[in-house]
């Protein structure tokens, strides 16, 4: 037998997670002197300047290694959310996070819940410790809660719900969670991933008060990131909010440095800056208005988003218009293999030249 073989056979089921193109290769490939990154939802805005201000004052102090359970970082985060600080578990952005919840209540044998067209990472983490996956049918693009609740079973151990979900941007109401949260038996761990929470609290009156629902689900974790409104997707820092037997248990797994000194300072002076979060919710409900009125104009159909990007339906020439914006500096996101969605692209939420550029572009490609 070979090493290879020696390995649990679902490994080879899984494809690699393919991210959005860097700028840099772009320009690369297609000899270009300007590329519109539009393909991983970034903030067009960066971040703040209280974070660029905390990093600057503290490169002196990169030769340390940085503090394993980040103090200050849990303190900030338990005053902004009003939570204690034992509910809190640090990840290497939320996806480290996610992973640990599969690490912890997945492996061979027992399955997860998830939606089609869900954020891919669910599917990697169980099929990486030999679990199965359940991928119940999406109703409108949307999470079919109730369907995914019935398909709970005795050897479910992780249920994953994205609010709202990436890449279709389609997002659950407060009434919907509540009730996937009572169907769902207390020794199923249920995951409310909330990458784009700041974003759809923005967008959706409904959205769900994940921390009041944490009060009466102890199975419930909520996980969200620093990566999108506050700009700091290099940095890599994400966070989980639960209850605190979960978070000790979680703790046990969690690598003792996972999120880096940098990161921790720049994470919580990002909580700070409350006037780069408000120009940052500005900017995308902007930028949302203007790409879906360029959509209907030019006669196409798009998914309505509660987050800062939106996804487009482009028909059978999805394939061609992607590679067609490439080469004209515009890098979106297919959706084809990962998510099932060859006739869709994702389009996140730019600065207003940016999208006006892109509609531009559509608009001669069309």
């Amino acid at each position: 037998m070979s090493l290879l073989e020696r390995l649990h056979p679902q490994i080879f089921d899984i494809a690699p997670y393919q991210p959005g193109l860097p700028e840099a290769e772009v320009r690369r490939l297609h000899q270009l002197d300007r590329v519109d990154k539009l393909a991983s939802n970034e903030n067009p805005l960066g971040c703040g300047a209280l974070v660029q201000r905390a990093l600057s004052e503290s490169l002196d102090s990169v030769h340390r290694y940085p503090e394993g359970d980040a103090p200050l970082l849990k303190r900030a985060l338990a005053e902004a959310l009003s939570v204690e600080p034992e509910c809190i578990v640090l990840g290497n952005g939320s996806n480290e996070v996610l992973e640990l919840a599969a690490q912890l209540w997945v492996h061979p044998g027992r399955n997860v819940v998830v939606s089609d067209h869900a954020f891919v990472v669910y599917r990697l983490a169980a099929l990486g410790r030999g679990g199965a996956v359940r991928s119940i049918a999406a109703r409108d693009f949307a999470h079919d809660l109730e369907a995914m609740a019935e398909a709970v079973d005795d050897q479910t151990g992780v249920v994953f719900i994205a609010n709202p979900n990436n890449p279709t941007g389609t997002c659950a109401g407060a009434g919907a969670i509540w009730e996937l949260l009572n169907a769902v038996p207390d020794d199923v761990l249920v995951v409310l991933d909330e990458a784009y929470s700041e974003y759809a609290r923005a967008l959706r009156p409904d959205y769900p008060d994940s921390l009041e629902l944490l009060r009466s689900h102890r199975n419930l974790v909520v996980t969200r990131t620093f990566s999108k409104i506050h700009g700091l997707a290099a940095l890599r820092v994400g966070y989980a909010l639960c209850a605190p037997e979960l978070a000790e248990v979680f703790n046990r797994v969690r690598q003792p440095f996972n999120v880096n000194h940098l990161a921790q300072l720049a994470a919580a002076a990002a909580l700070a800056d409350a006037e780069h979060q408000e120009r940052s919710l500005r900017c995308n409900a902007e930028g949302l208005d203007q790409l879906c009125a360029g959509f209907g104009a030019l006669g196409l159909e798009w998914i309505p988003s509660a987050g800062n990007f939106v996804t487009v339906h482009l028909g059978g020439r999805s394939g061609d218009i992607y590679q067609r914006l490439l080469q004209r500096g515009l890098a979106v996101r297919e959706l084809g293999a990962a998510y099932q969605m060859p006739d869709h692209l994702r389009i996140t939420v730019g600065a207003e030249g940016q999208n006006a550029r892109l509609l531009r572009a559509l608009e001669s490609l069309l």
